[in-house]
């Protein structure tokens, strides 16, 4: 009689895993208040201040061991290394525990956990996973200095058996640091989220991995063996003879697919009908760089900016700007770089930036994107000096995000052009010419005015995502709406139609960069459509090629005709899917 037993939880690095059970227990520490009184506050500030002192030093001995990897694991685990010793060096958590010790002369570990857990519950009052991953670094830097302050040692991961399967309560970029892919079959853990540093850290390693699954330490601790699906997020544990049989023959195709996509990589991408279709990739991090390499993106159709702005204390200045670009246009070349400028708001805080302004500034509704920049224009203008510097090098063009109006691209425009003016009399070495300066369709007022926006802008970049959202009225965060979002709503496909076409007739370029963009599913629906140019994530690329260089475009066209006809999503749905499942 078979003991199998499945759990759910949250695929964020694709592969199929089998092995045995490691179980890592947590390395949680109990931490007892205690008063130290005033005359004893001060040694407990300096025994907060050589904890940290050696957590940096911790940190870059796990740095150096991070270089010693290849590609984008290394360069990923580089960044985060580096932007943990920004927070030791001035963070609030750091300053926060430090007061609180002054104030309420308390020991310092105790200080610490109280300060991690006043930032928590700040936090816990904005439902969203990307908060959430980095409340992750929070939590993992307070432990460590806990660890430090109590002399607590680490259990290390050299004697973990060969092809085990790691089983945690949560798993820190430091215990990933630590992971040996070729030790290591997978990893699983009860908390974490797609976009914490886990998971990121998970995909660059190649290792399949599944997080927030609830009941899992329980169940584990006396499982023997356990199949892992990081694409679908389903754990497996004592699997049966024929659920294994099952798992290795899935773990054997994706083995073949992910052989055949990549020879595609150096593939035109192109219909049986030898239309080209342009496939760019988003990028949110440098780290992902390695990725838009290997899959052998065309360009970077959208440059996420907001990463120099977050997890620090200071703004970058110009010279950080420009170093930045300058590492993306050396991997680039001559491809097109799509920079869209600040876009910080909503799930995406960061202090020094909304510094003035109160908590509900930068909801989904108010003081986002090209709105905030103009409030707070200084911000713009360093960006703007920057990408001049950096497009004298490469093929910069810049986006301007949440534009509803035409007044906003005028305006951006002359800040833009009175920029050079001013680098030029002061010599400052930039492009002969100024870069294209396009506008981001997300919103429907965008959408609805692209004609007119089209007569001002030198280019379209459509969101989905938002665009999606604000037609829609539903966040994705949101699990009583979630199941309403609908990308293939009629009411979406006509803003999408209609801000190409405006483009088509002004004779501007035009693109898409959501998440259906990366959809092989909607690429016959979107080239039907018109668009010519699709962005994505890097790994989406392949994928998303192979359907491009197995349909014609004359049928795309006719499918695209009869669906936008109709005006109920479910049909627009099969409509599509058996368009897709023709051969």
């Amino acid at each position: 009689m078979s003991n199998e037993r499945r759990l759910q939880g949250l695929g964020v690095s694709p592969g199929i895993a089998m092995g045995a059970v490691y179980v890592r227990d947590s390395q949680a520490i109990d931490v007892v208040t205690y008063d130290v009184g005033a005359d004893g506050a001060e040694a407990e500030r300096q025994r907060l201040k050589q904890a940290v002192a050696t957590a940096r030093r911790q940190i870059k001995r796990l740095g150096d061991r991070a270089r010693r990897l290849h590609g984008e694991a290394s360069d990923e685990m580089q960044w985060l290394f580096e932007a943990y010793l920004q927070m030791l060096k001035d963070s609030r958590l750091v300053r926060g525990a430090d007061q609180r010790i002054a104030d309420d002369h308390i020991n310092a570990e105790a200080a610490v956990q109280q300060e991690v857990t006043s930032i928590a519950r700040e936090f816990a009052e904005v439902e969203d996973s990307y908060i959430a991953a980095r409340l992750d670094d929070i939590r993992e830097i307070g432990a460590r200095l806990v660890r430090n302050l109590t002399k607590a040692t680490v259990k290390p991961y050299a004697a973990v058996p060969m092809g085990s399967i790691v089983i945690a309560e949560q798993l820190t970029p430091a215990d990933m640091a630590q992971i040996d892919p070729v030790r290591i079959a997978g990893a699983v853990a009860v908390l974490g989220g797609v976009e914490g540093h886990a998971a990121i850290l998970a995909r660059a390693l190649g290792i399949p991995a599944v997080l927030g699954v609830t009941e899992l330490l329980p169940a584990a601790r006396s499982a023997e063996s356990l199949i892992i699906d990081g694409q679908t997020g389903v754990v497996i544990l004592d699997p049966s003879a024929e659920t294994l049989a099952r798992y290795q023959r899935r773990h054997d195709e994706l083995a073949r697919e992910t052989k055949r996509l990549e020879r595609l990589r150096d593939l035109p991408s192109v219909t049986r009908d030898d239309v080209d279709i342009g496939l760019q990739a988003n990028v949110e991090l440098p780290v992902e760089m390695t990725q838009v390499e290997n899959f052998g993106a065309a360009g970077i159709g959208l440059l996420r900016t907001e990463f120099m702005y977050m997890n620090r204390p200071d703004l970058p200045d110009e010279d950080e700007q420009v170093e930045m670009l300058m590492s993306m246009i050396e991997v680039m070349g001559d491809r097109p770089i799509t920079v869209r400028t600040l876009d910080i708001g909503a799930e995406k805080p960061a202090d020094p930036v909304l510094d003035g302004f109160d908590d509900t500034a930068a909801s989904a509704l108010g003081l986002r994107g090209i709105r905030l920049s103009f409030a707070k224009q200084d911000l713009l203008e360093t960006q703007f000096r920057a990408i001049l510097r950096a497009a004298k090098h490469g093929n910069l063009r810049i986006l301007l995000p949440m534009v509803s109006r035409v007044a906003e691209v005028r305006k951006a425009r002359d800040l833009l052009k009175k920029t050079a003016v001013r680098m030029k009399r002061r010599k400052i070495p930039m492009a002969d010419e100024l870069p294209p300066l396009g506008t981001m369709i997300e919103v429907p007022g965008a959408a609805l005015a692209a004609d007119a926006l089209a007569q001002h802008s030198d280019f379209f970049a459509i969101g989905s995502n938002d665009l999606t959202m604000y037609t829609l009225a539903i966040d994705r965060a949101n699990e009583h709406v979630a199941h309403l979002y609908d990308p293939l709503h009629p009411a979406v496909l006509r803003l999408i139609q209609f801000a190409n076409e405006a483009a088509l007739r002004a004779r501007k370029p035009v693109s898409i960069c959501g998440e259906m963009a990366g959809d092989p599913r909607y690429a016959a629906l979107l080239i039907g459509l018109g668009l010519r140019e699709l962005s994505m994530t890097a790994a989406n690329i392949p994928r998303v090629k192979q359907r491009i260089r197995g349909m014609e475009l004359q049928g795309a066209m006719q499918r695209a005709r009869l669906i936008m006809d109709q005006t109920d999503s479910g049909h627009i749905a099969t409509l599509l899917d058996d368009f897709n499942a023709l051969k």
